[in-house]
């Protein structure tokens, strides 16, 4: 503590002045520094609490008893979800990876959807480290194919498929076997031969076919433009022609809809970077579709579903018309992060769909989240002297000496390269 000031008998309190405002310095360092101290104990004690939950939900997660593993499941992602814990999960991981293979290779209903949910979060934490994505890829895909699967799981194993090699395949060809992959499943909402839309797909069913479609478009956001064209265009039909996504617009299913709208914008974004007359003859036709969609008053709908629907279109119908983007500004701590093209715009609602109401702590901690849209290195804590903690996690240090992963954020960020690679 200061030590008090003692005054000098038969002098006034101003000859005092100059001890006084040496005390006030004192005590407001200290207080600086009991302050700083308070703080860094609230952060380990919280760390502790978060740490404490994930070993009790391990454990529980490998109990008989299939509702206790599901709770398990829904407690790791949710930790997952809200805290960026890098080391602790790199300790764990090939725990936590069997569990995500267990959970959805044997599992029931909700334990492979939180399974399929795991997947990609632990991908996320652990900055995409090489060969995880690639270790999940094989029994995902068998997941979705088989039928015997709910419809939800089957969905959630698409969108964890898309998620996963959006943020670890670099490979161009692999990318686009994945995608026709994803058409398979969303070919069944497809016009028929009569030009109608099949009666077969049930709500259940269009969530599939949304996700697989969502899933395709988010992949494409990594296919070099003029790769893109060409695959569009010239014959190869190693992709679904712009009618077969028009045809989509038609569909019964509010969320197929949506996913189909969005997909055509991306498609026009890429195909335009590269040929600014792309597709042009279809843009009349795709016009007068999404236009109706942008105006859609039917009372058949449900409100909220017509108002969502309408809001999307609009801005569909803006950019088909204007080549006009929608821009969004994110604002989190003192960082903030514009969405001015349908690629970023998909990218980061691919990333919300995953991380949740975490989305905005992950955005100021995670170091990969950053590198994927281009913030830079986190904010660092500073002392009281402003000196930067200069420790470093061992992700950090990963990332740090990780030549692939910034060509990866390259790639993916709304400057990535819009040449056409070299394709076969």
């Amino acid at each position: 503590m200061p030590r008090r000031n003692k005054k000098t008998p038969g002098k006034g309190r101003t000859n005092d002045s100059n001890s006084e405002d040496e005390s006030f310095d004192n005590v407001s360092v200290y207080s600086h520094v009991s302050e700083a101290a308070s703080s860094e104990a609230a952060e380990e004690l919280a760390n502790e609490r978060f740490e404490e939950k994930f070993e009790k939900a391990l454990e529980q997660a490998t109990e008989k008893s299939a509702q206790t593993r599901v709770q398990a499941l829904q407690s790791i992602c949710e930790l997952l979800m809200h805290r960026y814990m890098p080391d602790f999960v790199e300790d764990r991981k090939m725990t936590l990876m069997d569990f995500v293979e267990k959970s959805v290779r044997r599992g029931k209903g909700q334990e492979q959807v939180w399974g399929a949910r795991l997947a990609p979060l632990l991908v996320l934490q652990l900055g995409g480290e090489e060969g995880m994505s690639k270790a999940m890829n094989s029994f995902l895909l068998n997941t979705v194919q088989d039928k015997s699967v709910s419809f939800d799981a089957r969905a959630k194993c698409c969108t964890a498929l898309g998620l996963l090699n959006f943020l670890d395949c670099e490979d161009v060809g692999e990318l686009v076997q994945l995608m026709q992959f994803f058409e398979t499943i969303f070919a069944g909402s497809y016009l028929r031969g009569d030009d109608k839309t099949p009666i077969s797909v049930t709500a259940e069913a269009g969530t599939l076919h949304a996700e697989a479609l969502s899933s395709w478009g988010l992949l494409l956001t990594l296919i070099p433009s003029g790769d893109f064209v060409s695959l569009m265009t010239t014959g190869q039909h190693k992709f679904p022609s712009i009618k077969r996504f028009l045809g989509l617009l038609e569909s019964p299913h509010l969320d197929v809809r949506m996913a189909a709208g969005e997909t055509i914008a991306l498609i026009l974004e890429s195909g335009r970077a590269h040929d600014e007359n792309f597709l042009e003859e279809d843009i009349s036709e795709l016009c007068d579709a999404v236009k109706q969609l942008a105006t859609d008053s039917a009372k058949y709908r449900a409100k909220r579903d017509r108002k969502t629907q309408r809001a999307t279109f609009r801005d569909v119908l803006r950019y088909l018309e204007e080549d006009i983007s929608p821009e969004i500004n994110i604002r989190f701590g003192n960082d903030s992060l514009t969405l001015d093209a349908w690629s970023i715009h998909h990218q980061y609602s691919a990333l919300c769909t995953v991380m949740g109401p975490g989305m905005t702590s992950q955005l100021q901690e995670n170091e990969f989240i950053r590198d994927i849209f281009q913030l830079g290195p986190r904010p660092t804590n500073t002392g009281i002297n402003g000196n930067a903690k200069t420790k470093q996690s061992k992700l950090e240090r990963h990332l740090v000496n990780a030549a692939a992963f910034k060509a990866r954020s390259i790639t993916r960020g709304k400057n990535r390269d819009k040449r056409s690679a070299v394709f076969t």
